[in-house]
C-alpha cells in the first residue's frame, strides 16, 4: 500500500465520511452547558487529525463503485449524495444544536424564515387552522397571513398571554400553536408549560420560536413544547456574519420538514455551516455577557428621567416577570424602551446620539445594534397598524453585545441627555 493510499484511508476512517460511530455525545451525565457547545456532535478525531471540521464545498458526493451506491441506498444516514439533501459539516452542527437544545433531532436551514417556511409547509394543507400569538415575528404572521391564506390556510391570531383565548381559538381544524418567547421587540415572555398543556389537551403540535432566549436561557422541550425553532442568524452565530435557521424536536415530528427541505433546497451553505459551528463554541461565554449587559442596561434605563417605559423580563416591572424568573437562566441582550414625551424626530436623535451600538437590523451579535422599530421594522405599516401592533413612535430596541457594561450605560446617558 503506497503512502497516498494510506492517507487515504486513514482520512476515511476519521470522520470525511461522517458516520457517527466516534460522534462524541455528552446528553449523559451533568455535562455543563459550555462544555456541550464546544464539543458535542463532533467526532473525536477529524479529518487529516485537525482539531476544527473542514468546510465541504463540494455539490455532490462521488461514489467508488456500483456496491458503494447499493449500500448507500441501505443506509442514507451513512454518508452524503447531493448537497441539497445534507454536508458532513451540517450534520455535524445539527448534533450539537439538538443536543443544547435537548432535543432528539435538528435541521438546518439557510435563514430562520426558511426554518419557519419549511416547518409551516411541512405541516399544514388547505383547509388547516394555525393559532399563532399576536406578538410573533412580523415575517412569520405575514407569512401565515397572507402567503399560507393563498393555500387555504386559516390563521388566528391570539393576544401574547391570553390562555384562554388561546383555547378559544382552537377548532378540530387546528394543527399548530404557535408562539414567540420572549418576543420582539416587547419581550413576552411565553407560559411554557401552559402552552404545552393545551397542545397535549386537543392533540396540537407545539412550536415555540425561541431565537432571543437561546438554549442557555431556557429549553422549551423540557416544559412539553414539541418544536423549537431558533434564527441562528442572532445569538446562535453570534458575530453578525452568517444567515440560518434551525428547527429542534423529535425524529418523528420533523421527518416530514427533513424530505420538504431536501425536495425545495432549504439548506444552509457550507461556509455558514462553519460559522455557526465556530460561533456555537463560545455561546456560553457570549450569553453571560449578554445578559449581564441587558440586565444592567434595562435597570439604569428604568431609572432615567427621560424613559417612559423599559420592556425587559428581567425587571420585576415586566408583565411576566414571574414567569420568566422561573422558567429562564438569564434574560438576554434585548432591551425595548419609549422615550418620555418624544415624537419620532426626537425619539431618531437618541438613537443617533449613541456611540457604541450601530444602527441596523438584527439583534444577539458580539456588537451592539440600535434601531427605532417604526423605521426598521415596521415601515411599510400605517400609523394606524403600528399601533395596533404596539409599535409607537417613540420606542427603541436596543441588542446589547458584549462591550464593557459601563461604556454602554455611559452612552445612553450622553445620549438621553441631548433631548
Amino acid at each position: 500500500m503506497d503512502s497516498q493510499t494510506r492517507q487515504e484511508e486513514q482520512t476515511q476512517n476519521t470522520g470525511t465520511q461522517d458516520t457517527g460511530m466516534q460522534t462524541r455525545s455528552l446528553r449523559s451525565g451533568n455535562t455543563g452547558f459550555s462544555t456541550l457547545a464546544v464539543h458535542a456532535g463532533e467526532n473525536r478525531v477529524k479529518s487529516n487529525f485537525s482539531i476544527t471540521d473542514p468546510i465541504f464545498c463540494t455539490a455532490t458526493f462521488t461514489f467508488a463503485n456500483t456496491d458503494a451506491i447499493l449500500e448507500y441506498l441501505k443506509d442514507r444516514e451513512s454518508r452524503e449524495e447531493y448537497g441539497r439533501y445534507g454536508n458532513p459539516s451540517e450534520k455535524i452542527v445539527e448534533r450539537k444544536l439538538a443536543e443544547l437544545e435537548g432535543g432528539e433531532t435538528a435541521i438546518l436551514y439557510g435563514t430562520g424564515m426558511a426554518a419557519v417556511a419549511g416547518y409551516l409547509l411541512a405541516k399544514v394543507r388547505a383547509g388547516d387552522e394555525i393559532v399563532l400569538i399576536d406578538e410573533c415575528y412580523h415575517r412569520t404572521r405575514e407569512f401565515c397571513r397572507e402567503y399560507l391564506g393563498r393555500l387555504g390556510v386559516v390563521t388566528k391570531t391570539v393576544p401574547a398571554g391570553d390562555y384562554e383565548k388561546m383555547e378559544q381559538a382552537i377548532t378540530p381544524r387546528t394543527r399548530l400553536l404557535i408562539s414567540e418567547s420572549p418576543t420582539n421587540p416587547h419581550l413576552s415572555v411565553i407560559d411554557y408549560e401552559r402552552v404545552a398543556a393545551l397542545g397535549k389537551k386537543y392533540g396540537i403540535e407545539t412550536l415555540i420560536d425561541s431565537t432571543i432566549a437561546t438554549p442557555y436561557n431556557v429549553r422549551p422541550l423540557e416544559y412539553g413544547i414539541d418544536c423549537v425553532l431558533h434564527s441562528c442568524t442572532k445569538y446562535l452565530g453570534g458575530h453578525n456574519d452568517l444567515l440560518a435557521g434551525v428547527l429542534v424536536g423529535s425524529a418523528t415530528a420533523l421527518e416530514a420538514c427533513r424530505k420538504l427541505r431536501g425536495v425545495m433546497g432549504l439548506g444552509p451553505s457550507p461556509h455558514n455551516v462553519y460559522l455557526l459551528q465556530r460561533g456555537l463554541k463560545t455561546l456560553a461565554l457570549r450569553m453571560e455577557r449578554h445578559n449581564h449587559n441587558g440586565q444592567a442596561l434595562a435597570e439604569f434605563l428604568e431609572k432615567h428621567p427621560r424613559v417612559e417605559k423599559v420592556y425587559y423580563p428581567g425587571l420585576p416591572s415586566h408583565r411576566d416577570h414571574l414567569i420568566a424568573k422561573r422558567t429562564m437562566r438569564g434574560f438576554g441582550g434585548l432591551v425595548t424602551f419609549l422615550v418620555k414625551d418624544a415624537d419620532w424626530r426626537q425619539t431618531a436623535a437618541v438613537v443617533d446620539a449613541v456611540r457604541i451600538p450601530r444602527i441596523g437590523p438584527s439583534f444577539g451579535g458580539v456588537e451592539s445594534l440600535i434601531e427605532q422599530p417604526m423605521l426598521m421594522s415596521y415601515h411599510d405599516f400605517a400609523p394606524e397598524q403600528r399601533r395596533a401592533v404596539g409599535i409607537p413612535d417613540n420606542m427603541i430596541r436596543v441588542s446589547c453585545g458584549i462591550e464593557n457594561t459601563e461604556d454602554l450605560i455611559a452612552d445612553f446617558a450622553q445620549a438621553l441627555e441631548k433631548i
